[in-house]
Protein backbone atom coordinates (compact mmCIF):
# COMPACT_ATOMS: atom_id res chain seq x y z
CA UNK A 1 0.00 0.00 0.00
CA UNK A 2 1.32 3.27 -0.90
CA UNK A 3 1.44 6.16 1.77
CA UNK A 4 -0.34 9.98 1.14
CA UNK A 5 2.54 11.77 0.12
CA UNK A 6 0.02 13.11 -2.90
CA UNK A 7 -2.48 13.95 -0.55
CA UNK A 8 0.12 16.19 1.71
CA UNK A 9 1.47 17.51 -1.80
CA UNK A 10 -2.51 18.20 -2.99
CA UNK A 11 -3.42 20.02 0.62
CA UNK A 12 -0.18 22.42 0.78
CA UNK A 13 -1.09 23.48 -2.96
CA UNK A 14 -4.92 24.00 -2.59
CA UNK A 15 -3.75 26.50 0.59
CA UNK A 16 -1.37 28.20 -1.61
CA UNK A 17 -4.17 28.21 -4.39
CA UNK A 18 -6.53 29.84 -1.87
CA UNK A 19 -3.53 32.67 -1.05
CA UNK A 20 -2.95 31.59 2.53
CA UNK A 21 -0.73 29.51 4.34
CA UNK A 22 -1.59 25.64 5.76
CA UNK A 23 -1.66 25.29 9.45
CA UNK A 24 0.36 22.51 10.44
CA UNK A 25 -0.80 20.92 14.35
CA UNK A 26 1.87 18.88 16.27
CA UNK A 27 0.42 16.69 18.97
CA UNK A 28 2.41 13.67 20.39
CA UNK A 29 0.90 9.92 20.70
CA UNK A 30 -0.26 8.62 23.40
CA UNK A 31 -1.42 12.05 25.41
CA UNK A 32 -3.15 12.09 27.45
CA UNK A 33 -3.63 8.53 26.64
CA UNK A 34 -3.37 6.10 23.37
CA UNK A 35 -7.13 7.00 22.55
CA UNK A 36 -7.22 10.41 23.95
CA UNK A 37 -4.40 11.38 21.78
CA UNK A 38 -6.38 9.86 19.05
CA UNK A 39 -9.55 12.66 19.59
CA UNK A 40 -6.79 15.14 20.06
CA UNK A 41 -5.77 14.83 16.66
CA UNK A 42 -9.18 14.96 15.54
CA UNK A 43 -10.05 18.14 17.65
CA UNK A 44 -7.09 19.79 15.95
CA UNK A 45 -7.90 18.92 11.88
CA UNK A 46 -11.77 19.18 12.85
CA UNK A 47 -11.07 22.89 14.57
CA UNK A 48 -9.28 23.78 11.11
CA UNK A 49 -5.77 22.72 10.85
CA UNK A 50 -4.95 21.32 7.23
CA UNK A 51 -2.30 19.11 8.21
CA UNK A 52 -1.09 17.47 11.79
CA UNK A 53 2.17 15.78 12.90
CA UNK A 54 1.68 12.66 15.14
CA UNK A 55 5.12 12.99 17.47
CA UNK A 56 6.48 9.33 19.04
CA UNK A 57 7.71 10.20 22.30
CA UNK A 58 11.42 10.10 23.18
CA UNK A 59 12.97 9.47 26.12
CA UNK A 60 15.53 12.75 25.40
CA UNK A 61 13.89 14.82 23.12
CA UNK A 62 16.70 16.99 23.14
CA UNK A 63 14.60 19.49 20.28
CA UNK A 64 11.14 20.26 21.82
CA UNK A 65 10.70 22.64 25.17
CA UNK A 66 9.40 21.51 28.03
CA UNK A 67 5.52 21.25 27.24
CA UNK A 68 6.06 18.42 25.06
CA UNK A 69 8.86 16.94 27.29
CA UNK A 70 5.90 16.89 30.14
CA UNK A 71 3.48 15.30 27.65
CA UNK A 72 6.32 13.03 26.28
CA UNK A 73 6.67 11.44 29.45
CA UNK A 74 3.46 11.34 30.58
CA UNK A 75 2.79 8.70 26.96
CA UNK A 76 6.16 7.12 27.92
CA UNK A 77 4.69 6.45 31.41
CA UNK A 78 1.59 5.29 30.09
CA UNK A 79 3.44 2.56 27.72
CA UNK A 80 3.24 4.15 24.31
CA UNK A 81 4.65 1.68 21.76
CA UNK A 82 5.02 2.40 17.71
CA UNK A 83 1.86 0.69 17.17
CA UNK A 84 0.12 2.78 19.15
CA UNK A 85 1.70 5.93 16.82
CA UNK A 86 0.29 3.88 13.91
CA UNK A 87 -2.77 3.30 15.10
CA UNK A 88 -3.03 7.44 15.99
CA UNK A 89 -2.05 7.99 12.66
CA UNK A 90 -4.61 5.85 10.74
CA UNK A 91 -7.49 6.09 13.21
CA UNK A 92 -7.14 10.23 12.79
CA UNK A 93 -6.23 9.84 8.84
CA UNK A 94 -9.34 7.63 8.23
CA UNK A 95 -11.72 9.79 10.26
CA UNK A 96 -10.28 12.76 8.47
CA UNK A 97 -9.28 12.45 5.04
CA UNK A 98 -6.41 14.72 6.17
CA UNK A 99 -2.65 14.28 6.04
CA UNK A 100 -1.12 12.82 9.28
CA UNK A 101 2.56 12.55 9.39
CA UNK A 102 5.53 11.39 11.92
CA UNK A 103 7.80 13.35 13.93
CA UNK A 104 9.91 11.35 15.50
CA UNK A 105 14.23 10.92 16.18
CA UNK A 106 15.92 8.71 14.42
CA UNK A 107 16.71 5.86 16.75
CA UNK A 108 13.77 4.30 17.70
CA UNK A 109 13.14 3.79 13.65
CA UNK A 110 16.59 2.15 13.30
CA UNK A 111 16.07 0.36 16.17
CA UNK A 112 12.53 -0.75 14.65
CA UNK A 113 13.76 -1.59 11.46
CA UNK A 114 13.09 1.09 8.52
CA UNK A 115 11.42 -1.23 6.02
CA UNK A 116 9.04 -2.29 9.01
CA UNK A 117 8.59 0.98 9.68
CA UNK A 118 7.71 3.14 6.39
CA UNK A 119 5.64 0.38 5.45
CA UNK A 120 3.02 0.06 8.55
CA UNK A 121 3.29 3.85 8.38
CA UNK A 122 1.87 3.65 4.60
CA UNK A 123 -0.23 0.70 5.40
CA UNK A 124 -1.83 3.01 8.21
CA UNK A 125 -2.54 6.04 5.70
CA UNK A 126 0.89 8.64 6.77
CA UNK A 127 1.52 10.94 4.52
CA UNK A 128 5.31 11.27 5.65
CA UNK A 129 8.21 11.61 8.25
CA UNK A 130 9.58 14.76 9.80
CA UNK A 131 13.09 13.55 11.03
CA UNK A 132 14.75 16.59 12.92
CA UNK A 133 17.96 15.00 14.28
CA UNK A 134 18.75 12.41 10.61
CA UNK A 135 21.28 13.86 9.20
CA UNK A 136 21.15 14.09 5.01
CA UNK A 137 24.33 12.36 4.63
CA UNK A 138 22.95 9.47 6.31
CA UNK A 139 19.62 9.41 5.35
CA UNK A 140 19.63 7.15 1.67
CA UNK A 141 18.26 4.32 3.33
CA UNK A 142 15.08 6.28 4.84
CA UNK A 143 14.46 8.00 1.73
CA UNK A 144 14.70 4.56 -0.21
CA UNK A 145 12.25 3.10 1.48
CA UNK A 146 10.32 6.26 1.90
CA UNK A 147 10.18 6.48 -1.96
CA UNK A 148 8.97 3.00 -2.19
CA UNK A 149 6.01 3.37 0.21
CA UNK A 150 5.06 7.01 -1.21
CA UNK A 151 5.76 8.66 2.02
CA UNK A 152 7.20 12.26 2.50
CA UNK A 153 10.90 12.29 3.93
CA UNK A 154 10.72 16.07 5.63
CA UNK A 155 13.76 17.30 6.51
CA UNK A 156 14.53 20.59 9.44
CA UNK A 157 16.67 23.62 8.53
CA UNK A 158 17.96 26.50 11.30
CA UNK A 159 18.71 30.15 10.52
CA UNK A 160 22.36 28.67 11.51
CA UNK A 161 22.52 26.75 8.09
CA UNK A 162 24.58 27.93 5.36
CA UNK A 163 23.26 28.64 1.86
CA UNK A 164 24.84 25.58 0.44
CA UNK A 165 23.88 23.72 3.26
CA UNK A 166 20.25 24.52 2.74
CA UNK A 167 20.31 23.21 -1.12
CA UNK A 168 22.10 20.10 0.13
CA UNK A 169 18.93 19.37 2.49
CA UNK A 170 15.91 20.63 0.39
CA UNK A 171 17.18 18.42 -2.54
CA UNK A 172 16.67 15.25 -0.75
CA UNK A 173 13.69 16.21 1.37
CA UNK A 174 10.33 15.93 -0.03
CA UNK A 175 6.32 17.17 1.50
CA UNK A 176 7.53 20.52 2.54
CA UNK A 177 10.65 21.90 4.37
CA UNK A 178 10.79 22.37 8.38
CA UNK A 179 12.08 25.94 8.98
CA UNK A 180 13.16 25.89 12.65
CA UNK A 181 13.50 29.06 15.04
CA UNK A 182 12.32 30.87 18.33
CA UNK A 183 9.31 33.14 18.00
CA UNK A 184 11.89 34.22 21.25
CA UNK A 185 9.94 36.48 24.63
CA UNK A 186 8.41 39.42 24.57
CA UNK A 187 10.87 42.14 23.49
CA UNK A 188 12.35 39.96 21.19
CA UNK A 189 10.15 38.75 18.69
CA UNK A 190 10.36 41.19 16.13
CA UNK A 191 13.90 40.07 15.67
CA UNK A 192 13.61 36.79 15.32
CA UNK A 193 10.52 37.19 13.43
CA UNK A 194 12.79 38.80 10.49
CA UNK A 195 15.53 35.83 11.15
CA UNK A 196 12.88 33.60 10.41
CA UNK A 197 11.93 35.34 7.25
CA UNK A 198 15.00 35.26 6.06
CA UNK A 199 15.54 31.84 6.52
CA UNK A 200 12.40 31.14 4.55
CA UNK A 201 13.97 33.35 1.50
CA UNK A 202 17.33 31.81 1.45
CA UNK A 203 15.89 28.28 1.86
CA UNK A 204 13.10 29.02 -1.18
CA UNK A 205 15.80 30.13 -3.18
CA UNK A 206 17.39 26.57 -3.41
CA UNK A 207 13.66 24.79 -3.84
CA UNK A 208 9.76 24.94 -4.89
CA UNK A 209 8.81 22.64 -2.22
CA UNK A 210 6.61 24.53 0.41
CA UNK A 211 8.84 26.20 3.72
CA UNK A 212 6.56 25.90 6.82
CA UNK A 213 7.42 27.74 10.05
CA UNK A 214 7.43 26.27 13.42
CA UNK A 215 8.05 29.44 15.39
CA UNK A 216 6.55 29.34 19.07
CA UNK A 217 3.51 30.56 17.65
CA UNK A 218 0.48 30.26 20.33
CA UNK A 219 -2.52 32.35 18.72
CA UNK A 220 -3.87 34.00 15.24
CA UNK A 221 -1.89 37.53 15.14
CA UNK A 222 1.34 35.43 15.51
CA UNK A 223 -0.23 32.87 12.92
CA UNK A 224 -0.90 35.80 10.52
CA UNK A 225 2.72 37.35 10.96
CA UNK A 226 4.34 34.05 10.07
CA UNK A 227 1.96 32.96 7.46
CA UNK A 228 3.30 36.19 5.51
CA UNK A 229 6.28 35.21 4.52
CA UNK A 230 5.87 31.13 5.25
CA UNK A 231 3.84 28.36 2.93
CA UNK A 232 2.70 26.92 6.52
CA UNK A 233 2.77 27.83 10.07
CA UNK A 234 3.41 24.62 12.57
CA UNK A 235 1.89 24.89 16.19
CA UNK A 236 2.87 22.57 18.56
CA UNK A 237 3.55 23.82 22.17
CA UNK A 238 0.29 25.57 22.42
CA UNK A 239 -1.95 22.77 21.39
CA UNK A 240 0.03 20.61 24.06
CA UNK A 241 -0.50 23.05 26.45
CA UNK A 242 -3.99 23.29 26.26
CA UNK A 243 -4.34 19.60 26.98
CA UNK A 244 -2.36 20.11 30.25
CA UNK A 245 -3.72 22.81 31.20
CA UNK A 246 -7.33 21.56 31.18
CA UNK A 247 -9.04 20.51 33.81
CA UNK A 248 -10.84 17.15 32.12
CA UNK A 249 -10.03 15.53 28.83
CA UNK A 250 -13.04 16.63 27.13
CA UNK A 251 -12.34 20.53 28.35
CA UNK A 252 -8.89 20.05 26.92
CA UNK A 253 -9.95 18.41 23.65
CA UNK A 254 -12.54 21.55 23.06
CA UNK A 255 -9.49 23.81 24.11
CA UNK A 256 -7.67 22.05 21.08
CA UNK A 257 -10.46 22.78 19.05
CA UNK A 258 -10.99 26.35 19.84
CA UNK A 259 -6.81 27.43 19.42
CA UNK A 260 -7.56 25.20 15.62
CA UNK A 261 -10.22 27.39 14.87
CA UNK A 262 -8.36 30.58 15.82
CA UNK A 263 -5.37 30.07 14.53
CA UNK A 264 -6.84 29.29 11.22
CA UNK A 265 -8.43 32.72 11.37
CA UNK A 266 -5.10 33.87 11.55
CA UNK A 267 -3.38 31.82 8.21
CA UNK A 268 -6.56 33.07 6.49
CA UNK A 269 -5.21 36.64 7.43
CA UNK A 270 -8.30 37.03 9.15
CA UNK A 271 -6.72 37.38 13.18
Amino acid sequence: MSGNVQLLNDTLAAAKSEGRAALIAYLPAGFPTVTGGIEAVKAALDGGADVVEVGLPHSDPVLDGPVIQTADDIALRGGVRIADVMRTVREAHEATGKPILVMTYWNPIDRYGVERFTAELAEAGGAGCILPDLPVQESALWREHADKHGLATVFVVAPSSKDARLAEITAAGSGFVYAASLMGVTGTRESVGAQAEDLVRRTRATTDTPVCVGLGVSNAAQAAEVARFADGVIVGSAFVKRMLDAPDDAAGLEGVRALAADLAKGVRGRA
